[in-house]
């Protein structure tokens, strides 16, 4: 009989209650298992680290925009005579990809002849402003020595005006002396001391000095006048002068102004001759060519109308990605971010990045100031320089890629109660000594 299970089993040997009910063995295993597992897993979900990223989705492009994807346009109007590349076609800077014909085959001649008639307007009009301006200084001249000859005949006759107001004092005091004489003999003759003989010699040389008088006085009148006279004479030489002056500056103004507008019409001829000289569309820079975009020879194409999708060779790539502005204030340039290009096989750890197999590192260069109207910004990510990334072959521009830009480091239990919570990564605080040393 066996002792152990004795107290479980009755007189006649059948299993008794006790030992129905009894938790098998297996069961009591399973249950220490689970506890064992919940155990570790609520150990591992506040002492795991977890790497909060923040995701994005784009595409390759040069980091300059002068080398990303661009359309050569038709420089004038006209038709395309030939294109000398095909598509996907690799070309140096310089080398010719359309050739272009304008609609009349003589118009550079014919500009030509135009740009040499103006030329030739233009080198005469400078003629006459050169001659004008050569007869302004001499009429200058001229006026300055009739202004001077007509100053000097005006101080002659003043100095003749001088002198016949002298000539009107003497004759003046000659008078009123003959005029005392002939008071004085007429009362010597009343006494009989003098003679009638000499009182008549006296009356008539006072009347000689009246004359004398008026005729000075005439001779003053006369001189004043040719002062007047030649004043107004010298006031017309400087008008006259400044006149004829005037006249020939407004002369060599129209000159120069034919000139000013000879040139405005050169440079519009210039411009159409390089314009029209542009027949042969060369490549800017190394590159690609993607699609041939122009007509045929029978279509006639405008200014401004595309002919080829040119992509430029580039050595500084970039990935351009476009993520959602829920995440954008947590993003800052310097960021870490990792990058899965397109076709290349990669294995990606969101939380444990350190794991991650085929993916690159890079930097967040640029983050736009606004969305592109969706509510997405678009935030440009370069090589961290610590490991290269794939070569040109296979990175292209366009190529797909997904990024992973790296936040903060948390715990496992805080990034799903976050999850569940619809919360936003949290942000990083900045460090007090890069603070200071920022403020320093």
């Amino acid at each position: 009989m066996d002792v152990t299970n004795a107290p479980y089993r009755s007189a006649d040997g059948a299993p008794s209650a006790l030992e129905m009910v009894r938790t098998p063995h297996a069961a009591r295993l399973a249950a220490r298992v689970f506890a064992a597992l919940f155990i570790t897993a609520a150990v591992c979900l506040f002492t795991l680290p977890w790497q909060q990223t923040s995701t994005g989705q784009g595409r390759v492009v040069a980091y300059a925009p002068v080398e990303r994807q661009q359309v050569i346009d038709a420089p004038i109007e006209g038709r395309v005579v030939r294109f000398a590349v095909r598509e996907g076609a690799h070309v140096r800077a310089g080398d010719l990809l359309v050739e272009i014909t304008d609609n009349d085959p003589e118009i550079m001649q014919r500009l030509r002849q135009e740009r040499d008639a103006v030329v030739a307007r233009r080198d005469a009009a400078q003629a006459r402003a050169d001659s004008i301006g050569s007869r302004a200084d001499r009429l200058t001249e001229s006026r300055e020595n009739a202004t001077q000859a007509a100053s000097r005949r005006v101080e002659m006759a003043r100095q003749r005006v001088r002198a016949s107001e002298r000539a009107v004092q003497a004759a003046e005091a000659a008078a009123e002396t003959a005029r005392l004489n002939v008071e004085r003999h007429r009362a010597l003759g009343s006494s009989g001391l003098s003679s009638s003989r000499t009182v008549e010699l006296a009356e008539l040389d006072a009347v000689r000095t009246r004359t004398e008088v008026e005729r000075a006085r005439a001779t003053l009148a006369a001189a004043q006048a040719e002062e007047l006279a030649l004043r107004s004479d010298a006031l017309r030489v400087g008008t006259d002068g400044f006149a004829s002056i005037d006249d020939a500056r407004a002369s060599r103004a129209s000159a120069l102004a034919e000139i000013a507008s000879s040139n405005a019409e050169l440079s519009r001829l210039d411009v159409r001759l390089a314009r029209q000289s542009t027949m042969r569309v060369t490549a800017p820079r190394d590159g690609t060519v993607l699609r041939v975009l122009g007509g045929t020879n029978a279509e006639l194409l405008k200014a401004g109308d595309p002919l080829v999708m040119f992509v430029p060779d580039t050595d500084a790539r970039a990935v351009e990605l476009w993520v959602d502005g829920n995440d954008v204030p947590l993003l800052r340039e310097g960021r870490h971010v990792r990058v899965q290009f397109e076709g290349w096989p990669a294995l990606q750890f969101s939380g444990w990045p350190s794991v991650a197999v085929g993916t690159f590192g890079g930097t967040i260069a640029v983050i736009d100031a606004a969305d592109d109207g969706r509510g997405k910004f678009r935030v440009l990510v370069v090589p961290d320089g610590r490991e290269p990334w794939p070569a040109g072959r296979y990175l292209r521009q366009g190529v797909r890629a997904n990024g992973w830009i790296l936040l903060n480091r948390v715990t496992l239990a805080y990034e799903l109660w976050r999850q569940f919570n619809g919360f936003p990564p949290a942000i990083a605080q900045p460090d007090a000594n890069n603070s200071q040393e920022k403020k320093k």
